[in-house]
């Protein structure tokens, strides 16, 4: 077993306990759902058809195009963690596309949300990111919850590959099994995000061709390493969580919460499941 003891929790994480997917299952074999309880993540390959790809891949270069754009007016071509020439985050773009708002919607997405959130599930978040040659720039270790932190703690996250992610451009590598410690301390490393630890006790590559997801939990740590190909590492980040789901906002070093912001913008943030049903 390894010794996680060392790590700190993040301040409003008591008490927590992982649940295990029992199913039915409808997208995962029993030995895949097996795999994402015990590791926190799971590989689905050939998922989507180039031609199904194709569009969306379009629609999102689009996306991209304005916010490189945008960044390129910024001092040192930066806002926030994004940088042109290094990484580029277009976010919530199902607001503005009905493209978009029909693929997340995608009978295996879907599935997945039935397997591993349950029968009434909302859109949380989506982004594209592209990782850049100019500037090669990881992600650190973090969790997707480590960023907002919501409760549920543990919401769905899938890492939808445009292009074949390789450990060379920079694809998903995940601390597996530490999810079920729930949310971990994050501190902020510039220019480069937040960050959990520096060094997992045990990690693995999870790279993935184009057309294929890899999906986790909200709480499994994960890098994306630099780009160090000539071409362009296009991912699109789709993010799925309970309806009802509450964001928890202040100081958690210094307060318990200051409010609690139910997660249902409509313009973004919509039904998606009710009932196990797609909406």
């Amino acid at each position: 077993m390894v010794d996680t003891s060392h790590l700190a929790l993040h301040p409003w994480n008591t008490g927590f306990s992982w649940t295990d997917c029992h199913g039915p299952f409808r997208a995962l074999s029993a030995d895949q759902a097996a795999q994402f309880n015990r590791d926190g993540y799971v590989v689905l390959e050939d998922v989507f058809a180039a031609e199904e790809l194709r569009p969306v891949v379009a629609e999102l270069d689009r996306c991209e195009a304005r916010v490189d754009a945008f960044l390129q007016t910024q001092e040192d071509g930066r806002f926030s963690i994004a940088e042109s020439g290094a990484i580029t985050i277009a976010p919530m773009l199902t607001a503005h596309s009905p493209l978009l708002a029909q693929f997340i919607r995608h009978p295996t997405l879907m599935d997945l949300c039935s397997d591993l959130i349950g029968p009434d599930v909302n859109l949380y978040w989506d982004q594209a990111v592209y990782k850049k040659t100019e500037k090669p720039r990881r992600v650190p270790w973090h969790q997707d919850n480590g960023y907002k932190y919501l409760e549920p703690q543990a919401y769905l996250t899938c890492w939808i590959a445009l292009t074949d992610a390789t450990i060379a451009n920079g694809c998903p590598q995940v601390a597996s099994g530490m999810h079920r410690l729930g949310t971990l301390r994050h501190t902020y490393v510039e220019p480069l995000g937040w960050e959990c630890f520096a060094d997992p006790p045990r990690s693995v590559p999870a790279p993935v061709r184009a057309g294929g997801i890899v999906v986790f939990s909200s709480l499994t740590p994960h890098l994306t390493g630099p780009n160090t190909t000539p071409s362009v590492r296009k991912a699109y980040i789709v993010q799925f969580a309970p309806a009802g789901a509450t964001a928890l906002l202040g100081d958690p070093d210094v307060e318990k919460e200051t409010e609690r912001v139910v997660q249902n913008d409509p313009s973004y943030q919509f039904a998606v499941l009710r009932d196990g049903r797609c909406v």
